[in-house]
């Protein structure tokens, strides 16, 4: 056995890169540039008002009680045309009134919010309640983003703040690093799709599947997953289906040594040699690497928390890897929390328990802390590792991986 950091050292070392595409806004989300964008639109690209209110003099700050004239109207998204300059010019005694957004006419200093004057009904006069500061409420062009201000590189991820940057830029697409297709492949005689009767007592429905399915997605991969049987002739060529129509292949089960175990022989037979085999980690001890002319193949152990967490120490990170996240992001998140009950390892390897992260920053380990028990899976919000002997009192400092 090696560690799992040597485990997820040699994994992150094998897996490449993915090919670039351009892409819309509208599908950016999520995914990882693949290029530096540089400014070429100011924002503000124009000196604006940021409140609904009155563009004065510099005359007229820091008054009150004085009354001044409204000599013009200036809402949003309109320019002050050419030959107005002087008709809607802010001077002496002399106000524009303005909209959010609006450009701050010639001659203006500050802007007056409108809840700051009073405003006389019969003669359009409005007088100053409140002093204004010279600068007051105005935007100033290229105050937020300027020309030639980097706004994101390779490996930044797409979030919905940074599409709404790229779209302040007038930009419509951007190049982004490929989806890797992953191909999840479950094997065992004793598995049953979702939706047909069992045939017998011993069968079980497939959790596998859907389940690294959408772990994968989750991490956004393009997705799908199939079944093969406990036999060599028939994993074999579903392997290589798999390795001819996606990037990864991860399989679930049959990677431990008993009789019916055939992943190894199928990929000895497609002459793929695994990188690395088993991994000194609990649960999730038979975990197979192999990587080849730009594909991988994870070999996952077939109780379904076993895969669940091997999938998130080794395959996640090589997913994020592959589409182009910066190397800060590739390893599993973690945050510091603190231990509700007592936990202890008395075993030989570091033992990752299910539990839930609790408001607070408080986990609380939960239910039973076996590689087939789904349901308290299905309940637990992080992930805690126990080093091998090892025993902690409530109420350590502990880290802990969010899922």
């Amino acid at each position: 056995m090696i560690t799992e950091e040597e485990a997820v050292a040699r994994v992150l070392d094998g897996v490449p890169g993915g090919a670039v595409e351009t892409v819309s806004l509208e599908e950016a989300e999520g995914r990882w540039a693949a290029e530096a964008v540089v400014a070429t639109v100011a924002l503000p690209g124009f000196d604006n008002s940021a409140m609904d209110g009155y563009a004065i003099h510099a005359a007229d700050c820091g008054q009150t009680g004085r009354w001044l004239e409204v000599a013009g109207e200036m809402p949003a998204g309109r320019a002050v045309a050419v030959g107005d300059e002087a008709a809607m010019a802010a001077g002496p005694g002399r106000a524009i009134r303005l909209f959010t957004g609006a450009p701050i006419p010639p001659g203006a200093a500050a802007v007056v919010m409108q809840e700051d004057v009073e405003v006389d009904a019969v003669t359009a006069l409005i007088r100053l309640t409140e002093a204004a500061a010279p600068g007051e409420f105005i935007r100033r062009r290229g105050a937020d983003v300027c020309e030639g201000q980097k706004l994101l590189g390779p490996g930044d991820r797409l979030n919905p703040q940074r599409i709404g940057l790229l779209a302040s830029q007038g930009r419509a697409a951007v190049a982004v690093t490929t989806r890797p297709r992953v191909r999840v492949l479950t094997t065992g005689d004793e598995l049953v799709p979702a939706g047909q009767p069992l045939p017998h007592a011993a069968a079980l429905y497939n959790s596998n599947g859907p389940m690294l399915a959408a772990l994968a997605r989750r991490c956004d991969a393009a997705a799908s997953a199939g079944h093969a049987p406990d036999d060599l002739a028939a994993l074999t060529a579903a392997l290589q289906r798999a390795l001819e129509q996606s990037d990864i292949v991860v399989l679930a089960g049959g990677v431990s040594v008993g009789r019916h175990d055939y992943v190894k022989p199928a990929l000895a037979a497609l002459g793929w040699k695994p990188d690395l085999w088993r991994v000194a980690v609990k649960p999730g001890k038979p975990f197979l690497f192999a990587a080849r002319e730009g594909k991988c193949v994870f070999g996952l152990p077939g109780n379904p928390v076993s895969a669940f967490v091997t999938f998130h120490l080794f395959v996640a990170p090589a997913l994020r890897k592959w589409q182009g996240a910066l190397a800060a992001e590739w390893p599993v998140p973690a945050v510091v929390a603190t231990l509700a009950a007592a936990v202890a390892n008395a075993g030989d390897r570091p033992h990752y328990l299910r539990g839930a992260l609790e408001p607070g920053g408080v986990f609380q380990p939960g239910g039973l802390q076996e590689s087939h028990a789904l349901f308290s899976l299905s309940r637990a919000t992080a992930l805690l590792r126990v080093p091998s002997a090892t025993a902690w009192a409530a109420g350590r400092a502990v880290v802990v991986h969010p899922l």
